[in-house]
């Protein structure tokens, strides 16, 4: 399957809600019994449609969203179907003549979806935290309660599953994060994050792919590389991958 970060990125629900009018944001909506949470299918602009799953944000949802991925890509009319964090974005060339129809195939596709088990690398990034890469490390000791040693701590210890890229080139949003550590994004984001920046934002983590602007919290640094456009996968890391932090050092 074949990811396009630029896609990816309007697949995100954050980026969503900024970009659709209200007028385009309900085409179906249902109750599942899995969930009190609204299975919804809404239209983005004429030519794309975005899915969001019902439930929590959890691997058991994204390994079903992997599979619808996978289902509906070779659909009549789809140009590319992106899983986001709980939600797939598909895009058509041409508007659909019927997307009711086109809603409603998604929703029995995605009662009949299994967890899609990808076995993918394991990568271990070495972070530094705090310091002058790791400027939000204390609002989040303040936010929390706990010290530093406490969150780098809890930081480090789970094995994150990649859940989808997006964003901006080769960001991937990872899940498993400890909820203790959750953290509110930011009232005013920051312009010039650096890449490689290790953040918390909501109860999520990443690590920023390039410089720009981000609203979460930045409490470490790591030196890797996550995107190269020179080669045949310009990603590094992909959906399933994981990843593990490794304290290399903390500054306080």
């Amino acid at each position: 399957m074949t990811l396009t970060v630029e896609h990816a990125s309007i697949a995100h629900p954050d980026v969503v809600e900024r970009l659709r009018p209200d007028s385009q944001r309900t085409v179906l909506s249902m109750k599942q019994d899995e969930s009190q949470q609204p299975l919804c299918i809404s239209m983005l602009g004429t030519t794309a449609m975005l899915f969001e799953a019902p439930g929590a944000l959890d691997l058991r949802t994204q390994r079903r969203v992997w599979t619808l991925a996978r289902e509906v890509e070779s659909w009549p009319g789809v140009r590319e179907a992106v899983p986001g964090v709980t939600n797939l974005m598909l895009t058509f060339s041409t508007p659909p003549a019927d997307p009711g129809a086109l809603g409603a195939a998604l929703r029995d596709a995605w009662a009949a979806a299994s967890e899609l088990q990808i076995e993918g690398k394991v990568v271990e990034l070495p972070v530094e935290y705090g310091g002058e890469f790791g400027p939000h490390l204390q609002d989040v000791v303040n936010h929390t309660g706990l010290s530093v040693d406490e969150v780098v701590q809890l930081h480090c210890a789970p094995l994150y599953t990649v859940y989808a890229l997006g964003s901006h080139p080769g960001y991937c949003y990872l899940g498993g994060m400890d909820p203790r550590i959750a953290t509110p994004r930011r009232k005013v984001p920051v312009l010039g994050l650096p890449g490689g920046a290790v953040s918390i934002g909501g109860v999520q983590t990443g690590v920023s792919a390039s410089a720009g602007p981000s609203g979460w919290n930045t409490i470490g640094h790591t030196s890797m590389s996550f995107f190269d456009p020179t080669r045949d996968n310009p990603a590094t890391l992909a959906p399933g991958d994981m990843i593990r932090f490794r304290v290399e050092r903390i500054f306080l």
